[in-house]
Protein backbone atom coordinates (compact mmCIF):
# COMPACT_ATOMS: atom_id res chain seq x y z
CA UNK A 1 0.00 0.00 0.00
CA UNK A 2 0.86 3.12 -0.68
CA UNK A 3 2.04 6.20 1.70
CA UNK A 4 -1.37 8.54 1.05
CA UNK A 5 -0.33 12.46 1.15
CA UNK A 6 -2.01 15.79 0.55
CA UNK A 7 -0.89 17.89 -1.99
CA UNK A 8 1.17 20.71 -1.00
CA UNK A 9 2.24 24.24 -1.97
CA UNK A 10 6.01 24.24 -2.57
CA UNK A 11 7.57 27.93 -3.47
CA UNK A 12 10.70 28.77 -5.49
CA UNK A 13 13.90 29.63 -4.15
CA UNK A 14 13.58 32.65 -4.86
CA UNK A 15 16.41 35.25 -6.57
CA UNK A 16 19.87 34.28 -5.65
CA UNK A 17 22.18 36.87 -4.17
CA UNK A 18 22.33 40.00 -7.10
CA UNK A 19 25.99 41.01 -8.17
CA UNK A 20 24.09 44.60 -9.31
CA UNK A 21 20.91 45.94 -9.17
CA UNK A 22 19.55 45.55 -13.32
CA UNK A 23 17.67 49.10 -13.61
CA UNK A 24 16.96 50.99 -17.05
CA UNK A 25 17.04 54.98 -16.18
CA UNK A 26 15.09 57.29 -18.55
CA UNK A 27 17.27 60.30 -19.61
CA UNK A 28 14.99 61.58 -22.41
CA UNK A 29 15.21 65.21 -22.39
CA UNK A 30 17.24 65.18 -19.26
CA UNK A 31 20.98 66.71 -18.75
CA UNK A 32 23.74 65.00 -18.16
CA UNK A 33 28.03 65.80 -18.19
CA UNK A 34 31.06 63.97 -19.13
CA UNK A 35 34.15 65.57 -17.52
CA UNK A 36 37.25 64.42 -19.33
CA UNK A 37 38.10 62.53 -22.10
CA UNK A 38 39.34 59.14 -21.38
CA UNK A 39 39.64 56.29 -24.14
CA UNK A 40 35.92 55.31 -23.44
CA UNK A 41 34.48 58.97 -23.01
CA UNK A 42 33.52 59.11 -26.90
CA UNK A 43 31.37 55.89 -26.84
CA UNK A 44 29.57 56.76 -23.58
CA UNK A 45 28.93 60.56 -24.75
CA UNK A 46 26.80 58.60 -27.84
CA UNK A 47 25.15 56.65 -25.35
CA UNK A 48 23.79 58.84 -23.30
CA UNK A 49 22.77 61.03 -26.32
CA UNK A 50 21.38 58.00 -27.87
CA UNK A 51 19.21 57.49 -24.60
CA UNK A 52 17.44 60.72 -25.18
CA UNK A 53 19.90 63.08 -23.14
CA UNK A 54 21.10 66.30 -23.48
CA UNK A 55 24.76 66.02 -23.24
CA UNK A 56 27.58 68.29 -21.98
CA UNK A 57 31.26 67.64 -22.50
CA UNK A 58 34.06 69.10 -20.41
CA UNK A 59 37.46 68.20 -22.10
CA UNK A 60 40.02 70.83 -22.59
CA UNK A 61 41.90 68.26 -24.77
CA UNK A 62 39.28 66.43 -26.73
CA UNK A 63 39.67 63.35 -28.81
CA UNK A 64 39.28 63.49 -32.67
CA UNK A 65 36.65 60.74 -32.06
CA UNK A 66 35.20 63.07 -29.22
CA UNK A 67 34.94 66.22 -31.60
CA UNK A 68 32.92 64.07 -34.17
CA UNK A 69 30.24 62.79 -30.91
CA UNK A 70 28.08 66.02 -31.59
CA UNK A 71 27.49 65.17 -35.18
CA UNK A 72 25.99 61.64 -34.56
CA UNK A 73 23.80 62.03 -31.61
CA UNK A 74 20.91 59.88 -33.25
CA UNK A 75 18.42 61.40 -30.38
CA UNK A 76 19.48 63.79 -27.81
CA UNK A 77 22.64 66.62 -28.11
CA UNK A 78 26.13 67.06 -27.79
CA UNK A 79 27.64 70.02 -26.47
CA UNK A 80 31.95 70.20 -26.67
CA UNK A 81 33.01 72.30 -24.32
CA UNK A 82 36.91 72.70 -25.01
CA UNK A 83 37.74 73.34 -21.10
CA UNK A 84 37.97 72.04 -17.65
CA UNK A 85 34.95 71.13 -15.63
CA UNK A 86 34.06 73.15 -12.48
CA UNK A 87 31.13 72.15 -9.68
CA UNK A 88 28.66 75.25 -11.25
CA UNK A 89 28.40 72.90 -14.87
CA UNK A 90 26.80 69.86 -12.95
CA UNK A 91 23.85 71.83 -11.35
CA UNK A 92 20.72 70.16 -12.65
CA UNK A 93 22.45 67.38 -14.36
CA UNK A 94 20.76 63.49 -14.06
CA UNK A 95 23.80 61.62 -14.92
CA UNK A 96 27.57 62.19 -14.76
CA UNK A 97 30.15 60.38 -15.94
CA UNK A 98 34.24 61.06 -15.04
CA UNK A 99 36.84 59.85 -17.72
CA UNK A 100 39.84 61.23 -16.06
CA UNK A 101 43.25 59.33 -16.06
CA UNK A 102 44.13 60.85 -12.88
CA UNK A 103 42.43 58.64 -10.14
CA UNK A 104 42.13 62.10 -7.75
CA UNK A 105 40.19 64.14 -10.51
CA UNK A 106 38.22 61.69 -10.97
CA UNK A 107 37.47 61.18 -7.25
CA UNK A 108 36.98 65.07 -7.16
CA UNK A 109 34.54 64.94 -9.81
CA UNK A 110 32.58 62.41 -8.51
CA UNK A 111 32.08 63.72 -5.32
CA UNK A 112 30.99 66.92 -6.83
CA UNK A 113 28.67 65.17 -9.14
CA UNK A 114 27.12 63.64 -6.05
CA UNK A 115 26.30 66.50 -3.97
CA UNK A 116 24.38 68.28 -7.10
CA UNK A 117 21.85 64.79 -7.07
CA UNK A 118 23.09 63.27 -10.32
CA UNK A 119 23.63 59.73 -10.62
CA UNK A 120 27.54 58.85 -11.56
CA UNK A 121 29.56 56.68 -13.30
CA UNK A 122 33.26 56.85 -13.78
CA UNK A 123 34.82 54.33 -16.55
CA UNK A 124 37.07 52.03 -15.19
CA UNK A 125 36.83 52.78 -12.05
CA UNK A 126 34.13 50.34 -10.21
CA UNK A 127 34.85 51.24 -6.72
CA UNK A 128 33.89 55.37 -7.80
CA UNK A 129 30.54 54.00 -9.59
CA UNK A 130 27.21 54.37 -8.59
CA UNK A 131 26.35 52.54 -11.86
CA UNK A 132 27.87 50.44 -14.49
CA UNK A 133 27.69 50.41 -18.28
CA UNK A 134 26.96 46.63 -19.42
CA UNK A 135 26.76 45.05 -22.67
CA UNK A 136 23.38 46.25 -24.61
CA UNK A 137 21.49 44.54 -27.12
CA UNK A 138 19.03 47.34 -28.71
CA UNK A 139 15.97 46.60 -30.48
CA UNK A 140 14.42 49.49 -28.64
CA UNK A 141 12.39 50.12 -27.49
CA UNK A 142 13.27 46.44 -26.40
CA UNK A 143 16.12 46.60 -24.47
CA UNK A 144 18.83 43.84 -22.85
CA UNK A 145 21.39 44.63 -20.63
CA UNK A 146 24.55 42.49 -19.67
CA UNK A 147 26.29 42.67 -17.14
CA UNK A 148 29.16 41.29 -15.47
CA UNK A 149 30.19 43.44 -12.55
CA UNK A 150 33.81 44.00 -14.67
CA UNK A 151 34.57 40.86 -14.09
CA UNK A 152 34.84 39.41 -18.05
CA UNK A 153 33.41 42.17 -20.33
CA UNK A 154 34.20 39.67 -23.58
CA UNK A 155 32.43 37.54 -21.81
CA UNK A 156 29.36 39.83 -21.99
CA UNK A 157 29.86 40.70 -25.39
CA UNK A 158 29.97 36.99 -26.68
CA UNK A 159 26.55 36.87 -24.58
CA UNK A 160 25.63 39.80 -25.84
CA UNK A 161 26.53 38.75 -29.95
CA UNK A 162 24.05 35.04 -29.01
CA UNK A 163 20.69 37.32 -27.84
CA UNK A 164 21.30 39.25 -30.77
CA UNK A 165 21.31 36.34 -33.25
CA UNK A 166 18.08 35.59 -31.44
CA UNK A 167 16.25 38.48 -31.33
CA UNK A 168 15.20 39.69 -35.15
CA UNK A 169 15.38 43.55 -35.44
CA UNK A 170 12.25 43.43 -36.36
CA UNK A 171 11.02 43.11 -32.93
CA UNK A 172 11.75 46.74 -32.24
CA UNK A 173 8.44 47.78 -34.17
CA UNK A 174 6.35 45.27 -32.45
CA UNK A 175 7.30 46.24 -28.78
CA UNK A 176 7.37 50.17 -30.55
CA UNK A 177 3.50 49.30 -31.32
CA UNK A 178 3.00 47.73 -28.39
CA UNK A 179 3.88 51.24 -26.58
CA UNK A 180 1.58 52.55 -29.21
CA UNK A 181 -1.42 50.48 -28.61
CA UNK A 182 -1.36 50.19 -24.67
CA UNK A 183 -3.43 52.89 -23.55
CA UNK A 184 -5.72 51.63 -26.21
CA UNK A 185 -5.35 47.89 -24.06
CA UNK A 186 -5.85 49.03 -21.12
CA UNK A 187 -8.97 51.74 -21.54
CA UNK A 188 -10.65 48.23 -23.14
CA UNK A 189 -9.47 45.38 -20.32
CA UNK A 190 -10.07 46.55 -16.69
CA UNK A 191 -9.38 42.89 -15.53
CA UNK A 192 -5.92 42.21 -15.46
CA UNK A 193 -6.10 38.36 -16.31
CA UNK A 194 -7.88 39.48 -19.68
CA UNK A 195 -5.30 42.55 -20.41
CA UNK A 196 -2.62 39.30 -19.99
CA UNK A 197 -4.21 37.30 -22.02
CA UNK A 198 -4.14 40.16 -24.72
CA UNK A 199 -0.37 40.89 -24.60
CA UNK A 200 0.52 37.07 -24.87
CA UNK A 201 -1.45 36.50 -27.62
CA UNK A 202 -0.01 39.63 -29.47
CA UNK A 203 3.62 38.68 -28.11
CA UNK A 204 2.72 34.82 -30.00
CA UNK A 205 1.71 37.00 -33.03
CA UNK A 206 5.44 38.93 -33.02
CA UNK A 207 7.07 35.64 -32.73
CA UNK A 208 5.44 34.23 -35.35
CA UNK A 209 5.84 37.27 -37.50
CA UNK A 210 9.07 38.92 -36.51
CA UNK A 211 10.25 40.70 -39.69
CA UNK A 212 7.16 42.58 -40.36
CA UNK A 213 5.93 45.35 -38.73
CA UNK A 214 2.61 45.36 -37.02
CA UNK A 215 -0.41 47.27 -38.63
CA UNK A 216 -4.21 48.33 -37.26
CA UNK A 217 -5.43 45.44 -38.49
CA UNK A 218 -3.24 43.08 -36.23
CA UNK A 219 -4.87 45.15 -33.04
CA UNK A 220 -8.25 44.64 -34.32
CA UNK A 221 -7.84 40.88 -34.99
CA UNK A 222 -5.91 40.69 -31.35
CA UNK A 223 -9.02 42.22 -30.00
CA UNK A 224 -11.69 40.28 -31.87
CA UNK A 225 -9.54 36.75 -30.56
CA UNK A 226 -9.10 37.87 -26.94
CA UNK A 227 -12.58 38.79 -27.15
CA UNK A 228 -14.19 35.72 -28.22
CA UNK A 229 -11.86 34.02 -26.16
CA UNK A 230 -13.18 31.79 -22.99
CA UNK A 231 -13.53 33.67 -20.07
CA UNK A 232 -13.15 31.70 -16.80
CA UNK A 233 -10.73 29.02 -15.73
CA UNK A 234 -9.16 26.48 -17.52
CA UNK A 235 -6.70 23.29 -17.38
CA UNK A 236 -3.80 22.45 -19.96
CA UNK A 237 -1.89 19.29 -19.21
CA UNK A 238 1.45 20.00 -20.54
CA UNK A 239 4.18 17.72 -20.29
CA UNK A 240 7.62 18.24 -19.16
CA UNK A 241 9.80 15.76 -21.12
CA UNK A 242 11.90 13.12 -19.02
CA UNK A 243 14.40 15.67 -17.27
CA UNK A 244 16.62 17.79 -19.54
CA UNK A 245 14.34 21.40 -19.79
CA UNK A 246 16.03 22.38 -23.04
CA UNK A 247 13.39 19.62 -24.54
CA UNK A 248 10.33 21.80 -23.25
CA UNK A 249 8.40 22.55 -26.22
CA UNK A 250 6.94 26.32 -27.40
CA UNK A 251 3.44 25.42 -26.28
CA UNK A 252 4.39 24.46 -22.51
CA UNK A 253 6.71 27.28 -22.53
CA UNK A 254 4.00 29.73 -23.35
CA UNK A 255 1.95 27.50 -20.83
CA UNK A 256 3.89 27.55 -17.83
CA UNK A 257 4.16 31.46 -18.58
CA UNK A 258 0.49 31.75 -18.28
CA UNK A 259 -0.41 30.30 -15.54
CA UNK A 260 -1.86 31.01 -12.20
CA UNK A 261 -0.98 27.62 -10.47
CA UNK A 262 1.33 24.57 -11.81
CA UNK A 263 0.11 20.83 -10.10
CA UNK A 264 3.28 18.88 -10.58
CA UNK A 265 4.74 15.70 -10.22
CA UNK A 266 7.70 14.38 -8.17
CA UNK A 267 9.97 13.40 -11.57
CA UNK A 268 9.35 17.15 -12.94
CA UNK A 269 12.90 18.21 -12.65
CA UNK A 270 13.57 21.36 -10.54
CA UNK A 271 14.77 23.53 -13.43
CA UNK A 272 11.79 23.39 -15.58
CA UNK A 273 9.46 25.22 -12.71
CA UNK A 274 11.83 28.15 -13.52
CA UNK A 275 10.50 28.55 -16.49
CA UNK A 276 7.13 29.50 -14.74
CA UNK A 277 6.04 33.00 -14.48
CA UNK A 278 7.14 34.63 -10.54
CA UNK A 279 3.72 35.00 -9.73
CA UNK A 280 2.64 31.76 -10.28
CA UNK A 281 1.75 29.37 -7.36
CA UNK A 282 3.50 25.77 -7.43
CA UNK A 283 1.80 22.48 -5.66
CA UNK A 284 3.58 19.72 -5.06
CA UNK A 285 0.45 16.56 -6.15
CA UNK A 286 2.87 13.90 -6.71
CA UNK A 287 3.13 10.11 -6.94
CA UNK A 288 6.06 8.28 -6.26
CA UNK A 289 6.44 4.18 -7.00
CA UNK A 290 5.51 2.44 -4.26
CA UNK A 291 6.06 5.63 -2.06
CA UNK A 292 4.52 8.64 -0.65
CA UNK A 293 1.95 9.37 -3.28
CA UNK A 294 -0.92 11.71 -3.52
CA UNK A 295 -4.22 10.25 -4.64
CA UNK A 296 -5.84 10.81 -7.78
CA UNK A 297 -9.11 12.01 -6.94
CA UNK A 298 -7.53 14.58 -4.72
CA UNK A 299 -5.81 16.02 -7.45
CA UNK A 300 -8.04 15.75 -10.16
CA UNK A 301 -10.71 17.70 -7.03
CA UNK A 302 -8.02 20.08 -6.56
CA UNK A 303 -7.66 21.00 -10.29
CA UNK A 304 -11.37 21.53 -10.66
CA UNK A 305 -11.59 23.67 -7.57
CA UNK A 306 -8.73 26.39 -8.80
CA UNK A 307 -10.12 26.38 -12.44
CA UNK A 308 -13.44 26.44 -10.75
CA UNK A 309 -12.84 29.42 -8.88
CA UNK A 310 -11.12 31.27 -12.45
CA UNK A 311 -7.56 29.97 -12.37
CA UNK A 312 -5.45 28.71 -15.37
CA UNK A 313 -4.10 25.77 -14.49
CA UNK A 314 -1.20 23.88 -15.32
CA UNK A 315 -1.43 20.14 -14.80
CA UNK A 316 2.54 19.69 -15.19
CA UNK A 317 3.89 16.09 -15.83
CA UNK A 318 7.02 14.28 -16.31
CA UNK A 319 7.33 12.84 -20.19
CA UNK A 320 4.28 13.26 -22.44
CA UNK A 321 0.90 13.35 -20.25
CA UNK A 322 -0.94 10.75 -22.66
CA UNK A 323 1.50 7.77 -22.04
CA UNK A 324 1.26 6.36 -18.65
CA UNK A 325 0.65 9.61 -17.39
CA UNK A 326 -3.32 9.08 -16.02
CA UNK A 327 -4.27 11.94 -18.34
CA UNK A 328 -7.72 10.11 -19.64
CA UNK A 329 -8.69 10.12 -15.44
CA UNK A 330 -7.66 13.95 -15.68
CA UNK A 331 -9.36 15.13 -18.55
CA UNK A 332 -12.98 13.45 -18.01
CA UNK A 333 -12.76 15.11 -14.59
CA UNK A 334 -12.31 18.35 -16.09
CA UNK A 335 -14.95 17.87 -18.81
CA UNK A 336 -17.61 16.39 -16.35
CA UNK A 337 -17.14 19.41 -14.23
CA UNK A 338 -17.51 21.88 -16.92
CA UNK A 339 -13.62 23.40 -17.23
CA UNK A 340 -11.90 23.48 -20.62
CA UNK A 341 -8.71 21.65 -20.95
CA UNK A 342 -6.20 21.17 -23.35
CA UNK A 343 -3.19 19.11 -23.55
CA UNK A 344 0.68 19.98 -25.08
CA UNK A 345 2.20 16.64 -25.37
CA UNK A 346 5.88 16.15 -24.53
CA UNK A 347 9.19 14.17 -25.16
CA UNK A 348 8.13 11.13 -23.20
CA UNK A 349 11.05 9.15 -21.62
CA UNK A 350 11.76 6.27 -24.17
CA UNK A 351 11.97 9.10 -27.05
CA UNK A 352 14.34 11.20 -24.79
CA UNK A 353 16.39 7.60 -23.75
CA UNK A 354 16.63 6.59 -27.04
CA UNK A 355 17.91 9.84 -28.33
CA UNK A 356 20.67 10.20 -25.60
CA UNK A 357 21.74 6.89 -26.56
CA UNK A 358 21.75 7.30 -30.44
CA UNK A 359 19.49 4.15 -30.86
CA UNK A 360 17.21 3.76 -33.43
CA UNK A 361 13.45 2.31 -31.75
CA UNK A 362 12.57 1.25 -35.50
CA UNK A 363 15.31 0.57 -37.26
CA UNK A 364 14.07 -1.12 -40.19
CA UNK A 365 16.88 -4.16 -40.11
CA UNK A 366 15.50 -5.08 -36.71
CA UNK A 367 12.65 -3.65 -35.66
CA UNK A 368 8.63 -4.42 -36.76
CA UNK A 369 6.90 -2.59 -33.99
CA UNK A 370 7.35 -0.16 -31.18
CA UNK A 371 4.96 -0.53 -28.23
CA UNK A 372 5.17 0.85 -24.78
CA UNK A 373 4.32 -1.19 -21.38
CA UNK A 374 3.15 -0.45 -18.10
CA UNK A 375 5.38 -2.64 -15.61
CA UNK A 376 2.56 -2.39 -13.03
CA UNK A 377 -1.04 -1.98 -12.53
CA UNK A 378 -3.26 -0.17 -10.02
CA UNK A 379 -2.16 -2.66 -7.14
CA UNK A 380 1.76 -2.38 -8.09
CA UNK A 381 1.78 -5.70 -9.52
CA UNK A 382 2.25 -7.36 -12.90
CA UNK A 383 -0.19 -6.75 -14.51
CA UNK A 384 -2.45 -10.01 -15.38
CA UNK A 385 -3.46 -8.97 -19.02
CA UNK A 386 0.29 -7.97 -20.51
CA UNK A 387 0.31 -9.62 -24.79
CA UNK A 388 3.02 -12.13 -23.75
CA UNK A 389 3.12 -13.32 -27.83
CA UNK A 390 3.81 -9.72 -27.88
CA UNK A 391 6.32 -9.46 -25.44
CA UNK A 392 7.85 -12.89 -26.54
CA UNK A 393 8.81 -11.11 -30.36
CA UNK A 394 12.50 -9.81 -30.68
CA UNK A 395 11.90 -7.69 -33.86
CA UNK A 396 9.28 -5.80 -31.43
CA UNK A 397 11.06 -2.86 -29.31
CA UNK A 398 9.32 -2.92 -25.96
CA UNK A 399 9.81 -0.05 -23.59
CA UNK A 400 8.76 -0.74 -20.26
CA UNK A 401 7.76 1.92 -18.25
CA UNK A 402 7.85 2.27 -14.13
CA UNK A 403 9.46 -1.79 -14.10
CA UNK A 404 11.75 -1.63 -11.18
CA UNK A 405 9.41 -3.88 -9.11
CA UNK A 406 8.20 -6.04 -11.21
CA UNK A 407 11.14 -6.49 -14.30
CA UNK A 408 12.74 -9.43 -13.11
CA UNK A 409 9.23 -11.58 -13.02
CA UNK A 410 8.33 -9.36 -16.76
CA UNK A 411 11.34 -10.44 -18.74
CA UNK A 412 11.66 -14.09 -16.98
CA UNK A 413 7.74 -14.42 -17.87
CA UNK A 414 8.70 -12.96 -21.14
CA UNK A 415 11.58 -15.51 -22.20
CA UNK A 416 9.47 -18.45 -20.94
CA UNK A 417 6.93 -17.26 -23.73
CA UNK A 418 9.49 -17.51 -25.98
CA UNK A 419 11.38 -14.14 -26.57
CA UNK A 420 15.20 -15.16 -26.70
CA UNK A 421 17.68 -14.67 -23.77
CA UNK A 422 20.09 -13.27 -25.78
CA UNK A 423 17.63 -10.94 -26.76
CA UNK A 424 19.70 -7.09 -26.06
CA UNK A 425 18.12 -5.46 -23.41
CA UNK A 426 19.14 -2.30 -21.24
CA UNK A 427 17.98 0.15 -18.43
CA UNK A 428 17.92 3.83 -18.86
CA UNK A 429 18.17 5.72 -14.93
CA UNK A 430 16.96 9.56 -15.03
CA UNK A 431 16.94 9.39 -18.81
CA UNK A 432 18.27 12.94 -20.92
CA UNK A 433 19.23 14.39 -16.99
CA UNK A 434 23.17 15.06 -15.96
CA UNK A 435 22.85 11.92 -14.03
CA UNK A 436 21.49 9.46 -16.39
CA UNK A 437 23.15 5.64 -16.57
CA UNK A 438 22.87 3.07 -18.11
CA UNK A 439 22.89 -0.90 -17.58
CA UNK A 440 23.31 -3.20 -20.59
CA UNK A 441 22.45 -7.17 -20.91
CA UNK A 442 19.99 -9.47 -22.07
CA UNK A 443 16.64 -10.51 -21.37
CA UNK A 444 18.04 -13.06 -18.95
CA UNK A 445 20.31 -11.38 -16.88
CA UNK A 446 19.48 -7.84 -17.50
CA UNK A 447 17.67 -7.57 -13.65
CA UNK A 448 20.54 -9.20 -12.06
CA UNK A 449 22.93 -6.39 -13.42
CA UNK A 450 20.69 -3.91 -12.39
CA UNK A 451 20.19 -5.10 -9.11
CA UNK A 452 23.92 -5.29 -8.79
CA UNK A 453 24.62 -1.79 -9.97
CA UNK A 454 22.14 -0.37 -7.25
CA UNK A 455 21.13 2.70 -8.96
CA UNK A 456 18.39 5.02 -8.06
CA UNK A 457 15.90 7.47 -9.80
CA UNK A 458 13.40 6.73 -12.20
CA UNK A 459 14.01 3.83 -15.32
CA UNK A 460 12.50 2.81 -18.10
CA UNK A 461 13.59 -0.53 -20.08
CA UNK A 462 14.25 -1.28 -23.56
CA UNK A 463 14.31 -4.60 -24.90
CA UNK A 464 14.66 -5.70 -28.51
CA UNK A 465 16.97 -6.93 -31.57
CA UNK A 466 16.71 -2.70 -32.60
CA UNK A 467 19.13 -2.10 -28.95
CA UNK A 468 21.81 -4.42 -30.61
CA UNK A 469 22.53 -2.43 -33.31
CA UNK A 470 26.00 -0.18 -33.61
CA UNK A 471 24.26 2.82 -32.51
CA UNK A 472 24.15 1.30 -29.05
CA UNK A 473 27.68 0.12 -28.84
CA UNK A 474 29.18 3.97 -29.10
CA UNK A 475 27.40 4.78 -25.53
CA UNK A 476 28.88 1.77 -24.12
CA UNK A 477 31.58 4.12 -22.33
CA UNK A 478 28.91 6.21 -21.37
CA UNK A 479 28.00 4.49 -18.50
CA UNK A 480 29.53 5.25 -14.93
CA UNK A 481 32.18 2.65 -14.36
CA UNK A 482 31.00 1.74 -11.05
CA UNK A 483 27.86 0.51 -13.06
CA UNK A 484 29.71 -1.52 -15.80
CA UNK A 485 31.58 -3.29 -12.83
CA UNK A 486 29.08 -3.92 -10.84
CA UNK A 487 27.06 -5.21 -13.51
CA UNK A 488 30.16 -7.52 -15.12
CA UNK A 489 30.32 -8.99 -11.37
CA UNK A 490 26.64 -9.94 -11.26
CA UNK A 491 27.41 -11.81 -14.60
CA UNK A 492 29.68 -13.92 -13.61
Amino acid sequence: MRTPRAPRETRSPGLEPLAVLPVFVTLTGKRAVLAGANGGAAWKVKLLAAAGAHVDVFAPEPTEEMRGAPAEAVAGTVVLHERDWSPADLEGAAFAIAAFEDEGECACFVGAARAAGAIVNAIDRPHLCDVSFGAIVNRSPLVVGISTEGAVPVFGQTVRARIEAMLPSGFKAWVAAARDWRAEVSARYHVFGERRAFWERFTDLAFAHPDRAPVRADLDGLIAENDAAPTGGSVVLVGAGPGDAELLTLKALRALRSADVILYDDLVAPEILDYARREARTMLVGKTGHGPSCRQDDINALMVSLAGSGKRVVRLKSGDPLVFGRAGEEIDACREAGIPVTVVPGVTAAQGAAASLGISLTHRDAARRLQYVTGHDRRGALPDDLNWAALADPTVTTVIYMPKRTMRTLLAKAVAEGLPPATPALVVFNATRPDQAVVQGQAHDLADRVEAAGLEGPAIVMVGNALGRGAQAEHVSAIPAAVLQAAERASL
